[in-house]
Parts: structure tokens; sequence; C-alpha cells
């Protein structure tokens, strides 16, 4: 199988065509690996997918995990995630509605969080109903020395949520857990600049989201340079906005990427599954 890796030509993402996911051999899996190690963030064109074909592409990179939500899991596999501002006859939603509408990392609020997020596009409307992705290993890399040298070794206290807007009754809130899945969630400790684990690139790490305070500062000063760090990170100069299409596969780097989806009109449907791949390992020692 020959694919075709087309560079989005601005700071960060690809296009690959030429490729059925339900049909990768060794090599060609290889080369879509090596794409999204190199471009951070690639959407794979024209798939035709069920879910056991979807959770089979997201288990050549490692073990998926079903998202804490599980209300909203798809009824043929837990480890897909429904996302969708459609609702049914009773006027529930079908799927996690404004999920990540802020930049974030996803599983950062975990000890072992995401390697990668795969999407497919179910259902697309005519607005930009993109995700917005921000490269944290550009945005580390243009820093000043010094201030790199400095970053390098501090470590960023996780809770799952948005620390920037914790009102329940916002759309751009973390979506809210019942009692039984917050129950689940803890603290847990990140490197603020994270070595890649197939790369060894440098990058900021979850400077936006989920990051609540930086061990060994007060709180104002740790969320201060949480902030300073998340603005800087989230500038035109490191980010893409794909456009997607239905039948669009994406996958993104959470280890070097902020991401954020957008907050859609009820009026433009958007419907996809998601599938979340945990890294091997946790960042730190237990």
């Amino acid at each position: 199988m020959t694919i075709n890796v087309r560079p989005s030509g601005g700071p960060l993402g690809a296009e690959i065509e030429g490729v059925d996911l339900r049909a990768l051999d060794a090599a060609t899996f290889e080369a879509v690996e090596a794409a999204l190690h190199d471009h951070l963030v690639i959407v794979v064109r024209d798939q035709t997918l069920e879910p056991a074909d979807l959770v089979a592409f997201a288990r050549r990179f490692g073990r998926p995990e079903p998202h804490v939500i599980d209300q909203y899991h798809h009824a043929a596999d837990p480890n897909i995630l429904i996302l969708s501002n459609r609702t049914n006859e009773q006027g529930e939603h079908i799927g996690l509605a404004d999920g990540g509408t802020y930049f974030h990392t996803d599983y950062s609020y975990l000890a072992t969080p995401a390697r990668c997020t795969i999407l497919y596009a179910i259902e697309i409307p005519d607005a930009e109903a993109g995700t917005t992705f921000a490269d944290q290993r550009a945005a580390y890399e243009a820093l000043p020395e010094e201030e790199r040298e400095r970053l390098a070794p501090l470590i960023a206290r996780h809770h799952y949520g948005n620390r920037d807007d914790l009102d329940r009754a916002s759309r751009t809130v973390a979506s809210v857990l019942s009692d039984d899945q917050e129950a689940r969630m803890a603290w847990e400790r990140h490197p603020l600049v994270r070595r890649h684990p197939h790369t060894g690139k440098p990058a900021l790490y979850a400077v936006s989201g989920s990051s609540f305070g930086i061990e060994g500062m007060d709180e104002a000063e740790g969320l201060d340079l949480l902030r300073r760090l998340a603005s800087h990170s989230t500038g035109p100069a490191f980010t893409f906005q794909p456009q997607y299409r239905v039948g669009d596969v994406i996958v993104w780097d959470n280890a070097s990427l902020l991401h954020c989806a957008p907050l859609m009109r009820s009026e433009d449907p958007r419907t996809l599954w998601r599938v979340t791949v945990k890294d091997a390992s946790p960042t730190l020692p237990a």
C-alpha cells in the first residue's frame, strides 16, 4: 500500500491519502506512525469504518482506555466515546456535546496519560468544525534558552477539570462528572517539560486545562506561570485547525500538543467517534 503524506503548509499537521485503515500492513502502519511523529496531527481521508475497525486501528498505537464519562460509550465498544451535539426524541444528548472546548491535553489528569487520540468523523456541518491544535514542541523551542533551563525540572499538579472555568453551568467547563465518576479522579504529577516517549523531543506539557499548580511555588505564582506559558504556546505561530470531512480519521499526539474542540451551535450537528490510547507508562516514577 502506497500512502501520500501531504504537509498542511502551516506550523504542523498533514493529510494522508491512499490508505485503507482496515487493511494496514506493518510497513504502512510504520509510515502512518512516522507521519504522526513528524507532523503531530494527521488527517487520514476517505475511510469507511465500523466500530471494530476503529478500535483495531487504535490498538496499533497502544492500549485504548474508555473515557470516565461512560454514559456516552458506544454500544458496540466502550473504548469509543461518542461526541455529538445531536439529541434524541426525549431531548437528551446522544453523545458528549461540549467536551474539551478549551485548550487541554487528553488524560493529563491520569498518572498514565494519553499517547494519542483518534477521531472518526460521522457527521460534519458546513461550519468550521475542526479541532484547533497547538504545537507545544515548537512553543518550547521558541522560548529563550535560560527560560527553557528554568522550566525543565519543574513538576505540575494536575486534576480533572478546566482550571480557567470551574462554573458547572458553563459550556466551556470541563464535562461535568457524576459523583461516582468524580470519585475516580485524583491529583497527579507530570513534568512541565516532557520528553516524548518515542522521539525524545522535549515539549511543554499540558500547560492549559488540567494543570492547576507547580510544585514548590505558591498557588498564584504557579498559575501565573502556567497561564503565561499557555498564552505563549497557543498563539498563531503554533496553531493549526484542519477542516474535517465525513470519513476522516484524525490522529493527534497528546505528548506534543494542546487542542481545543469547537463550540458548536445546536443547528450545526456534529458527530464523531473517539478512541483514546494510553501511553505505556506514567510520566514520573510512582
